[in-house]
């Protein structure tokens, strides 16, 4: 009768499946003698009639003995046929991939030490199966079993210098995609396989992982808060490399794709992931320039609460901040590209993003707003128009009201400027707009007396040192002759009045004038 296993012996046969590692590995020793012999007299047909037997009768059998004994054949195969293992690469490496997810913890290690030993012998061949390859890797460095770790941490460095050493036909492009989908995991095994691929590939100067970062940066990010500072330190390393990388050529990066990504990661609660976003965005302004300005409402959401910070711990992070808006500031300032830096901001969701932190916000972040928001009065004034009514009835209900003197003192100076830009048309003084104006603050001080006596000296002198106060004092006594007040507002309006022109050095003018006053 034919033996099915031909060209294997039944006695070979019966040694490979047997339960003990020594009958298997002398059964593998005879398989590779067998193939040696074969693959000198150039009979590779029986090669393959061997490679097939092992992969169908023990690798893919349901005994666990038979595909370990598979398994050390296969890879004695493959040490056999040296670098005709080529050949032959396909049907070799896909049976023990199979084994890579077997639940018999013995056979997964086997089938690692038998891919480990293939791929030594196969180095560059193996290439074409690296997704695969890769895929299998990642699930074996978090396998629970140690050997099985083990031995994945020796197949990992093995296939990193086959990489390294084929960088110029390594598919990049393949790769990419199977980080992605694994950057996001939680295991600190997985993220640490993901970040040292990443700097192997980062370090070969034939590979440009700089054009590929955008896919996988948020991913990044998001390792800075594994509890293992092992991983954190190794991600924060990998983030200097790639930010000194851009820093060297911004035009090798695409830098509007990964401010997008900046912007999210920078408004994390991990104060780590927002120290580093908020970094490269700090970065990527002084890099870009005028550009970075259409995103200046995202970064705005990022760093406008970050200048409020008041512990140690977020210091680093409060800097970082203040450094992004002084560095903005001074690109809407530029007088040599200041045009072609406003033509990148986009005013309307800039002023939505500040007109919402002017209610609700901790006071240096309003402080920051306010001024933001009188730096654009003084240089896009047009532009800035049209938002004057929407950020009136803020300025004067939330702002005026705030607990602290310095918000009050800053938002009168943004409604000074929009008063005084409003009532000076050529060389034409339009009075309407200061009434309408002290009709409102009139109101304001009405509606709660507490505020009047309490805020009202430090407004209205806040006001006569910015506007004309003149026409603040002859406006307030047209309003209160003419309009309905209420009787002790009136009278405390007055007395207010009466005592900041009499004590303030600042309506010095004032009071000379009235002094000297020749007429009704």
């Amino acid at each position: 009768m034919e033996n099915a296993f031909a060209p294997i012996s039944e006695a070979c046969v019966k040694a490979l499946s047997d339960k003990t590692y020594d009958k298997r590995k002398v059964a593998a020793l005879e398989i590779e003698k067998m193939v040696i012999d074969f693959k000198t007299k150039k009979n590779m047909p029986q090669i393959k009639r061997i490679i097939d037997v092992l992969s169908r009768d023990f690798v893919r059998s349901n005994d666990s003995n038979k595909k370990k004994g598979g398994l050390i054949a296969l890879a004695a195969t493959s040490i056999a046929l040296g670098k005709d293992t080529e050949k032959f690469i396909e049907d070799i490496v896909n049976p023990i991939m199979n084994c890579l997810i077997d639940n018999d913890n013995r056979v997964r290690f086997f089938a690692s030490e038998s891919l480990y030993n293939v791929v030594k012998v196969a180095r560059g061949a193996v290439l074409p199966f690296f997704p695969s390859v890769f895929n299998a890797l990642s699930r074996l460095v978090t396998d629970p079993d140690q050997s099985i770790k083990n031995g994945s941490e020796i197949l990992d460095r093995l296939l990193k210098d086959i990489v390294i050493e084929s960088s110029q036909t390594f598919d990049l492009d393949a790769f990419i995609p199977l980080v992605r989908e694994r950057i996001m995991v939680k295991s600190s095994f997985a993220r640490q396989f993901i970040i040292s691929w990443i700097s192997v590939l980062n370090a070969v100067p034939e590979i440009n992982m700089v054009m590929f970062l955008p896919e996988i940066l948020h991913g990044l990010f998001q390792i800075l808060e594994d509890p293992l500072p092992e991983i954190q330190r190794m991600c924060e390393s990998l983030l200097a490399q790639f930010l000194k990388i851009i820093k060297l050529d911004p035009s090798a990066a695409d830098i509007p794709k990964m401010t997008n990504v900046l912007i999210v990661q920078a408004q994390s609660s991990n104060p780590l992931i927002q120290f580093y976003a908020i970094s490269w965005i700090k970065e990527f302004v002084q890099l870009s320039g005028g550009e970075i300005l259409c995103f200046s409402s995202g970064i705005f959401t990022a760093i406008l609460p970050c200048l409020a910070f008041e512990s140690d711990a977020k210091k680093n992070i409060k800097d970082c901040a203040n450094a992004v808006n002084l560095n903005l500031l001074e690109l809407i300032s530029n007088g040599e590209d200041k045009q072609k830096n406003l033509s990148y901001l986009d005013l309307n969701s800039v002023m939505e993003v500040l007109r919402q932190y002017l209610v609700h916000s901790p006071v240096p972040t309003k402080i920051a707003v306010l001024k933001w928001v009188h730096h654009l009065f003084t240089e896009v004034h047009d532009e800035m128009s049209e938002h004057a009514n929407k950020l009136f009835p803020v300025l004067l209900r939330d702002c005026l009201s705030d607990s602290s003197d310095e918000v009050v003192l800053q938002a009168i100076v943004v409604l000074a400027e929009i008063v005084n830009s409003a009532t000076v048309k050529g060389n034409d003084f339009d009075q309407t707009q200061y009434r309408q104006f002290l009709v409102e603050l009139l109101n304001l001080f009405s509606e709660n007396n507490t505020f009047l006596e309490k805020r009202g000296t430090l407004i209205i002198r806040q006001l006569c040192r910015l506007l004309n106060a003149e026409y603040i004092y002859r406006t307030f006594a047209e309003i209160l002759l003419e309009e309905r007040i209420n009787l002790k507002i009136a009278s405390t309006m007055v007395r207010t009045l009466n005592m900041i022109l009499l004590t303030t050095s600042d309506l010095f003018d004032l009071r000379n004038m009235l002094h000297d006053i020749r007429n009704e």
